[in-house]
């Protein structure tokens, strides 16, 4: 099976390569484009370089990405500007990438392949701050940000895409991945950035009191259900919640993080006031729906995940 992974070389992409990789079937071709801000870099294909192509370049690139969709038979696209802070920082950059990256992946494949299955993984921070106890697909979306905000806009283009032009397209949610080849700043997700802190013996700082809930998902498990989801005939021209059963608060996570790594150090700080503007608060997601469509289970437990990743780190630090 031709498999294409955009955004290959992020964190999500590297450890779905190696899921796809697990298939020996399978040819995966990879395209990133290494693009400095994004913190993208070939260390984690190292280890699989030979068993992949990869491509250098951008989604943003309309001849590229009408050549690499041709003949491929699964397109995942994990591409993407992934934080928050630069979305507000450089609008224009984030909207450039989340929004017209996406249009132009979905014309290529609408002018050059029209048969292939795409993948798009998405945020569940598209829905804004929580209402309610637990969080389905009907909730509200009010994004309070413009990482956010773009990422709900290109689920409205893979649903187009599929209803107007048949494309088979599904856009999953995810909240909160963590594991191996992370990247290790503030921007780009809290749990891969405690764990770098817990790694290297630093402080690990809380913003307020560090109790509000979040889902969770160890990033082999995140990679193995996008993999299953992609031959799912049912799943496609939807959006789902893809989640963990699991939640815990901030505080919960830092300590076990600091458990497993015995080191690191927590402190505690007042919320910075453009950080707690677009703080979510409590956010309980259900996953039941897709669980129901996929009969799929999670392998792996925070404190499990964890143990992993850092006997991965530890690996690749030798």
């Amino acid at each position: 099976m031709n498999i294409l992974i955009l955004g290959g070389a992020g964190f999500f992409g590297a450890n779905l390569v190696r899921r796809c990789l697990r298939d020996s079937q399978n040819k995966v071709t990879v395209v990133d484009s290494l693009e400095p801000r994004l913190k993208s870099n070939l260390d984690g294909l190292r280890e699989v370089s030979s068993s992949i192509e990869f491509i250098k370049g951008d989604i943003r690139d309309t001849p590229l990405m009408e050549d690499v969709v041709k003949h491929q038979d699964v397109i995942f696209n994990c591409a993407g500007q992934t934080s928050h802070p630069i979305s507000l920082a450089d609008p224009i950059f984030d909207e450039e990438i989340n929004c017209t990256g996406n249009l132009k992946v979905l014309e290529a494949i609408r002018k050059s392949n029209k048969s292939a299955r795409i993948i798009y993984t998405s945020s569940s921070t598209v829905i804004g701050k929580a209402h309610g106890d637990i969080v389905t697909e009907s909730h509200s979306e009010q994004p309070l940000d413009i990482y956010s905000a773009n990422k709900c806009v290109a689920e409205k283009y893979y649903y187009i895409y599929h209803k107007v032009h048949g494309i088979k397209t599904l856009s999953l949610r995810f909240a909160n991945l963590y594991g191996p080849y992370g990247k290790g700043h503030a921007e780009f997700g809290f749990i891969n950035y405690f764990t770098w802190l817990a790694a290297n013996n630093r402080d690990i700082t809380i913003f307020g009191d560090g109790l509000q809930t979040r889902n969770v998902m160890y990033i082999e498990d995140a990679a193995d259900l996008v993999y299953h989801c992609a031959f799912n005939d049912s799943l496609y021209g939807n959006v789902y919640f893809a989640v963990h059963k699991e939640h815990y608060s901030v505080l919960d996570i830092a300590n076990e993080i600091v458990s497993v790594f015995g080191k690191g150090r927590l402190s505690k700080k007042r919320w910075p006031q453009v950080r707690k503007r677009i703080e979510i608060g409590d956010a309980i997601i259900s996953g039941a729906k897709l669980y129901y469509e996929t009969q799929w289970e999670p392998k792996f437990n925070l404190r499990e995940g964890l143990t992993r990743t850092k006997r991965i780190m530890d690996k690749a630090r030798e």
